[in-house]
């Protein structure tokens, strides 16, 4: 899941590109011998499971995607690129069609801003040497032929790109202090792969939707929703044709039976599906619902093009963006019940004549505060109480210097009440950095007040 509070900037070094390109000619030597890698030739195979196989599938796909050999899949880099390699041939695998502008791929080229230099100034990417520029590639496959003229399509995405060895997205100490540690990205996203990859193993088996789906996983999501930008400014299906759009972005780490949901307001027909399907046995989520179709995700892209969205998430956690997130931590089971739901969402807007676009009233980011300054803290994006909650703290930031805690509740910061996020942003906007100002907390029953400089 992109960070919008950090600066972008590549962190590698000649030593992990050897080893990069070592572990993926291994990775892929096993993958044949397999039967596993491919692309248009391998043979079609999906079977209906029981709940244990789907788990066990699920947890194969995540623990194939953060292995060594795909060194953190960072856009650009070798191992995102062997990432999409392995993608692609589990999309042929599961018998979908090749969906992009080249296969199953759609290329992409961004300049950042500065031009960054790697490894002497050139970017290496597969054997591509491209200056100053960053090359990622989207993977999209579809449940028909592209040449199927079928006016209704829906989109279910992912993102499968992560953060390498880490770069200022990184919330792991050892990165400010310029060390290098690969960053896995289990739960962000290879969650939302699995769940995308098991969704497209049941329409093979008995169709989710009776049009077709465009099984689409974007690169470059971390470095700013680059690869769905990208898609949504030159579609492989023409957008008109695009009735809504789900997407899975740190799908892995249920609790109990929250489930956050953002997008409820794009469409006036969302609540109702949603509603429906919770119904149904096996749901019964605590949904926590936003109606926005902006947020750190690819779904924003395709809201920002006039299409419905939903976006699933199951909450941040202490390893989010460290070298921490790894596949033992996920529960899989919990990724089968938010698979069982989308499906069960698909099948019933597959029924819909229509799905009508609504925009929600913080469509823009005009109105939304500027700030300059951090509290280095994760928010709860699941506590639906008064205040800002704090789901993790950075190391030696303002935050962790004042005594602030995983668990505490943001009240106020100086002068303003923060009731929501909103309230939060509001606050951060007031300071510059190097400023000191009280902020109010809970904690548990007790209320205190610590004092931050900002940084």
């Amino acid at each position: 899941m992109f960070s919008s509070f950090s600066m972008i900037h590549f962190r590698s070094s000649v030593a992990q590109a050897q080893r990069t390109a070592i572990a993926i000619g291994t990775f892929f030597a096993t993958l044949a011998f397999s039967g596993c890698a491919g692309g248009s030739d391998t043979d079609l195979v999906v079977q209906d499971m029981g709940a244990a196989a789907t788990v066990a599938a699920m947890k194969k796909d995540v623990e194939i995607l953060t292995s060594d050999a795909f060194q953190g899949r960072e856009t650009g880099q070798p191992g995102a690129y062997a990432a999409g390699e392995w993608l692609a041939g589990r999309m042929a695998q599961l018998g979908l069609s090749a969906a992009g502008d080249s296969g199953f791929f759609q290329t992409f080229r961004y300049k950042p801003h500065p031009p960054m230099q790697v490894h002497g100034g050139a970017m290496k990417t597969m054997g591509m040497a491209v200056v100053g520029e960053i090359v990622g590639r989207n993977v999209l496959g579809a449940t028909a032929s592209m040449a199927d003229t079928a006016q209704r399509w829906g989109v279910i995405g992912c993102h499968h790109d992560h953060l390498g060895w880490g770069d200022e997205n990184s919330l792991w100490r050892g990165v400010a202090d310029g060390d290098s540690a690969m960053h896995p990205g289990a739960d962000d996203n290879a969650s939302g792969v699995a769940t995308l990859l098991e969704l497209a193993s049941r329409h093979a088996v008995s169709p989710l939707a009776e049009h077709p789906l465009l099984m689409a996983s974007f690169s470059g999501e971390e470095k700013g929703l680059w690869g769905s930008n990208h898609f949504t400014d030159e579609p492989t299906v023409g957008l008109d044709h695009v009735d809504w759009m789900i997407n899975f972005d740190m799908v892995g780490r249920l609790r109990g039976d929250t489930l956050a949901i953002y997008g409820n307001g794009t469409s006036p027909v969302w609540n109702g599906v949603l509603d429906t399907c919770n119904a149904r046995e096996g749901a019964g989520f605590e949904m926590v619902l936003s109606e926005s179709g902006v947020g750190p995700s690819d779904h924003t892209s395709f809201y920002l093009a006039d299409i419905p969205v939903l976006h699933f998430f199951t909450g941040q956690h202490e390893d989010y963006h460290k070298p921490s997130d790894t596949a033992d931590k996920l529960n899989y089971e919990g990724m089968v019940r938010v698979a069982d739901f989308a499906a069960c969402i698909v099948t019933e807007l597959s029924a819909l004549d229509s799905i009508p676009f609504t925009k929600t009233k913080d469509s823009s980011n005009d109105d939304a505060p500027r700030f300059k300054v951090t509290l280095g803290v994760v928010p709860d994006y699941l506590y639906s109480g008064i205040g800002m909650r704090i789901d993790g703290v950075s190391e030696e930031r303002p935050a962790q210097i004042a005594g602030l805690k995983k668990g505490d509740v943001v009240v106020r910061i100086g002068d303003v009440e923060v009731a929501d996020m909103m309230g939060y942003m509001e606050g951060l906007s007031k300071f510059e950095e190097g400023q000191t100002t009280d902020v109010e907390v809970r904690r548990g029953e007790s209320t205190l007040v610590v004092e931050v400089t900002w940084d």
